[in-house]
């Protein structure tokens, strides 16, 4: 069995990112738009990578000059590699400062907010390609070809 690659794995986040699955407070500060998918889906996205990849969980204010702007989410593998698939929302100048890796938070993801390709846990799964409980190879269905091995 082949493992995931990145490319999958970033192909099937990226494929369930929407307004109804954005970040609540996001939503409401500045909506979600097709034309920025990766808005408001920094902390799930890292959460769920940090479930099929581990690694640290990092943290990061995001600032337009000296103006906050909320906090940003990615990912340092054992590696120190870091992976970033939603750094793209930031479109308009901001930039993300004071870096650090943070403790997973306890529990689930904020009430209320569906999950982008699955809970944390691996429940509700809305893409053939997301890995769920009953598939501990964390893989599912027909992948594309990839070099890019994780």
């Amino acid at each position: 069995m082949n493992p995931w690659t990145l490319d999958e794995i970033e192909a099937a986040l990226r494929a369930s990112w929407a307004a109804d699955t954005c970040s609540p407070d996001d939503l409401e500060r500045a909506g979600w738009q097709p034309g920025n998918p990766a808005w408001g889906h920094c902390d799930i996205t890292a959460l769920l990578l940090h479930d099929l990849l581990g690694g640290e969980l990092m943290l990061g204010e995001v600032r337009q000059g000296t103006e906050p702007h909320g906090y940003h989410w990615w990912n340092r593998l054992a590696s120190g590699i870091e992976i970033d698939l939603t750094r793209s929302q930031f479109v308009d100048g901001q930039e993300v400062v004071a870096a650090r890796p943070v403790a997973r938070p306890p529990g689930r993801p904020r009430a209320g907010r569906r999950s982008t390709c699955c809970s944390a846990s691996g429940s509700r799964p809305a893409s053939a390609h997301c890995p769920t409980p009953d598939r501990p190879d964390r893989r599912a269905g027909p992948r594309p070809s990839s070099s890019r091995k994780l």
